[in-house]
């Protein structure tokens, strides 16, 4: 990873600087090569004459020729190859492309078609702008951060993986730091951060997919994946290296196993500054969704009763962030959590002493007493159908990745109790949706408020059309990322994570059927300057924030990155 060849002139917020290299190697730093966009003038100063065709082509003309080549590209992983390079040749190009067409992009840089990028990484692989570290080589972890050549307070976050939980399709070994740079390109794509003060970085353990171990062209450790002890001595030497080397960063986890993934969040949230999106991110958007359902009700967070089909990571996170909204609102923590109904693969979690569960799962077990009474459909066993039907929930949320879990009797039993359901089926990819939005509306007359994990088309219902909100983290991580880079923040406090969900919910507008319970992905930039200064003032409030806040609003709008070329200043 070659050291910056251009500096920002001081107060231009980058859109002046001054290009350090000279020749090609101006060609060769994605950062300062704008190709056939260099004046003749520019070509003459940098020692381009020749290097380049002879017309000069404007940012303009660059996109539309760019965006024609992604157009025709002919699959998924095709466009998918096609971005990536233009990424590793000319950054702002390829940012101003996702930006401007963010909607028909982010579903190829990110999910769902970066998942086949990752499971083919090693055979596709040139060259990655990204830090791989070894469990067998523990000892040069601060080296390979070090080696990056980035100065300690020129790096916000560091995006990292251990690649064992990526989006649906599990263990991945090093070609997780594909997600990284997935979300990399959110976070600058939606909130503005600068691509070079982040990193993406991919924690070696080994991995347990034996197609990968038993492929030739395997670019990772070959043994199966490590865990305990020396697992956790790794992690840790990489955090310790982590905030010796860049101590203004936060560190950001991405698709760590469930255990693993509120361990680690648990082990260091008091100590560094990090956030885990999965659990932190993904509970974030789906309270944004529940407290603008909740609004649109005219009622109170603490009037409804939640059931949770699928109590992992994703489940257990949405919860325990409620809980903190609700305790905003008057309760107790005990209080709190007893309007919560969780289910995990074995039925709703109790405190049987006959029944596994994991330990973050242990603050919501119902107690086996209060049962007694239920209705059930085989004695003993309380499925998600006899949890439906005796707790009557308000929200009924699903994080189970079982498809059609949520079926028509359950939803039409339950609108009989409910006059306006909030029904989350969130599990992606679209194949393992709990239920679809149109079988809802139908099952519940069109009352339902919905928000999905995958992206739904609009659904016509009684004349009425049907904007389905998707529950996408990205309308919640990369504002969060910019406040905590503006204030620079000490820590990601809980009620950071409250604020960022309460800054999305007030950008939604439900006012009549139909409308969208959460903001659209195409106002990604408002959405996360609006989430930014809510996070940065509650920073403040903390205690946390190392940056004071004298002027919220233009201090998240001058660190706000833009893809355009900057001005190029020469020595005379």
């Amino acid at each position: 990873m070659p050291k910056r060849q251009y500096e920002v002139l001081p107060g231009s917020h980058g859109s002046r600087v001054r290009i350090k290299a000279h020749g090609g190697a101006v060609l060769r730093d994605p950062r300062i090569n704008r190709g056939t966009a260099f004046t003749h003038e520019e070509r003459e100063k940098l020692g381009l004459t020749g290097l380049l065709p002879t017309h000069v082509t404007p940012l303009e003309g660059q996109l539309h020729r760019s965006y024609m080549r992604f157009k025709n590209a002919t699959s998924p992983l095709s466009k998918f190859s096609y971005l990536q390079g233009l990424r590793e040749r000319n950054s702002v190009l390829f940012y101003r492309l996702l930006s401007e067409h963010l909607e028909e992009v982010m579903p190829i840089v990110y999910t769902p078609a970066i998942g086949e990028a990752i499971k083919e990484f090693s055979f596709w692989f040139q060259s990655i702008d990204g830090v791989f570290l070894s469990i067998d080589h523990a000892d040069q972890v601060e080296a390979a951060l070090r080696a990056t050549q980035i100065a300690p307070e020129d790096l916000d976050i560091l995006i990292v993986t251990d690649s064992e939980g990526i989006l649906g399709i599990g263990d991945q070994g090093v070609g997780g730091i594909q997600i990284c740079l997935g979300k990399k390109s959110l976070y600058t794509a939606a909130a503005g951060l600068d691509p070079d003060r982040m990193l993406a970085v991919v924690l070696d353990v080994g991995t347990d997919n034996l197609r990968l171990l038993n492929d030739e062209l395997y670019l990772g450790e070959r043994h199966a994946r490590v865990r305990g002890e020396r697992y956790d001595a790794f992690v840790a030497s990489f955090v310790q290296a982590a905030t010796k080397v860049f101590p203004n960063a936060m560190i950001h986890w991405e698709d760590f196993g469930a255990n693993n993934a509120h361990r680690l969040l648990d082990t260091y949230r008091d100590e560094i500054c990090t956030f885990n999106d999965d659990i932190q991110g993904t509970a974030a958007v789906v309270a944004s969704a529940i407290l603008a359902g909740v609004q649109a009700k005219r009622e109170k967070l603490r009037d409804q009763r939640f059931v949770i089909h699928g109590g992992g990571t994703a489940g257990v996170g949405i919860a325990e962030l409620l809980v903190d909204l609700l305790v905003k609102e008057g309760l107790s923590v005990e209080e709190a959590r007893r309007l919560f109904w969780v289910t995990s693969s074995r039925g709703l979690v109790t405190d049987d002493a006959t029944q596994r569960f994991r330990d973050f799962q242990r603050p919501f077990a119902r107690g086996i007493g209060e049962l007694q009474e239920w209705d059930l459909d085989h004695p003993g066993h309380y499925a998600l159908a006899d949890t439906v039907r005796n707790v009557r929930p308000t929200v009924l949320i699903g994080t189970s990745g079982q498809p059609d879990s949520f079926t028509e009797e359950m939803i039409r039993q339950l609108a009989q109790h409910v006059e306006r359901p909030l029904i989350l089926p969130l599990s992606n990819p679209t194949a393992l949706a709990e239920a679809v939005p149109s079988d809802i509306l139908e099952w519940t007359g069109g009352r339902a408020l919905i928000a999905t994990g995958s992206p739904f088309p609009p659904v016509e219902h009684d004349d009425a059309t049907y904007t389905i909100a998707q529950a996408n983290n990205a309308l919640v991580f990369p504002g969060l990322g910019l406040g905590v880079a503006v204030c620079k923040a000490e820590r990601v406090t809980d009620a950071m994570i409250a604020a960022s969900a309460e800054a999305v919910a007030s950008l939604a507008e439900v006012r009549r059927p139909g409308q969208s319970l959460l903001p659209s992905i195409n106002d990604l930039r408002r959405v996360s300057a609006t989430v930014a200064i809510a996070v940065a003032k509650a920073a403040e409030d903390d205690g946390v924030a190392r940056e004071p806040l004298t002027n919220p609003v233009q201090q998240v709008f001058e660190s706000m990155w833009m893809p355009s070329y900057p001005e190029l200043v020469f020595d005379e």
